[in-house]
């Protein structure tokens, strides 16, 4: 168990060998860079922020234990969804401007099948209640009254998830009612997981409580396939992180995965659409406080992660390596 929550830095044979394992261990420190392998290290895990950590630990337990990729995605943020000291994912999440805690969350296996609620008021677990869409219903998004309905009929029970420090803010808040989102703040936001299992299949999750005290029934990218969440077992997956309607604008995660097909590595593919983000809203109004951040996968066992500006980290585990924080390479820094 061990070896996953560390480091382990394999030493190739050869001084060539010693030299690029150097360079590569460097880089992987501090940057998020795309590794070409000839071996397919499977698992991978991949997800956004520091508490993807902890979400990357459970979802390799349920790997371990046989469960499928999607499973091991819904125990492993699942975790997140149920701290409250988490504020922007499930219970404790921070709530609209009205004060109530709305959550998102979308799961795609790898047959491209896909869940989806938005809008989802009183369940702790919203990734559970979206596979259960994928797996119950013969659609893809619920929404509102009718998600929490689907919910409930699935066994899953209501709960006040607005918790007593997420009303303080909110009250807090109100008094100058000033709406502007801020990302990075505490080094989180949406959680989105990717999964290269052990048969080189691709899965992905997203979960979010969405932008703190943003308009009563506002929905962002996360639980919309394409915007928040892509994947095709026959190419890659990526998932973003970061202002919603700027990734929706851009059809964000779908198109990484384009590039990804065009022969892109996930690191050029990330970036690529980061610096499409940037061009349609470097005149735009959400300019001052835009970050957006995508991580991607390949069939190939590559990763890579691009934000707007600095701060935006990632989660990764895979069986030489152990689990560890990434951070992602960015255009500019917050001072630009």
């Amino acid at each position: 168990m061990s070896s996953r929550r560390n480091f382990i830095n394999k030493v190739a044979l050869g001084s060539l060998g010693m030299t690029t394992l150097s360079a590569w261990s460097k880089d992987l420190k501090n940057k998020s860079v795309s590794i070409s392998r000839t071996t397919v290290l499977k698992p991978l895990i991949i997800s956004t922020w520091n508490h993807g950590l902890a979400a990357n630990e459970e979802a390799l337990r349920q790997l371990e234990k046989g469960k499928s990729a999607i499973d091991a995605i819904v125990s492993g943020v699942g975790v997140c969804e149920a701290d409250p000291d988490n504020r922007s994912v499930g219970y404790g999440g921070l709530p609209d401007r009205e004060g109530h805690v709305t959550l998102d969350a979308c799961i795609m296996d790898a047959k491209s099948n896909c869940g989806s609620v938005s809008f989802l008021q009183e369940i702790k677990h919203p990734i559970a209640v979206a596979k259960k869409v994928l797996q119950e219903t013969p659609h893809v998004m619920l929404s509102g009254k009718g998600a929490q309905d689907f919910a409930l009929s699935q066994g899953f029970l209501k709960e006040n998830l607005l918790t007593s420090e997420s009303k303080k803010d909110w009250e807090e808040w109100l008094k100058k009612s000033k709406y502007k989102p801020v990302i990075n703040m505490e080094n989180h936001d949406t959680i989105s997981m990717l999964v290269l299992d052990e048969n080189g299949d691709l899965s992905g999750g997203c979960t979010t409580s969405g932008a703190a005290w943003k308009m009563h029934g506002r929905v962002g990218d996360s639980p919309i396939i394409g915007a928040g969440l892509f994947s095709d077992n026959d190419v890659g997956a990526a998932a973003a992180t970061g202002l919603g309607e700027a990734v929706i604008r851009t059809a964000g995660s779908a198109m990484v995965v384009e590039l990804m097909r065009q022969g892109k590595s996930p690191f050029e593919a990330c970036k690529e659409i980061v610096e499409r983000i940037y061009n349609k809203h470097k005149d735009h109004k959400d300019m001052d406080y835009l970050q957006v951040g995508f991580i991607a996968v390949n069939k190939n066992g590559e990763h890579g992660g691009y934000s707007l500006r600095s701060g935006f980290n990632f989660a990764v585990y895979d069986s030489e390596n152990g689990n560890r924080m990434e951070d992602s390479q960015f255009k500019m820094s917050w001072e630009n």
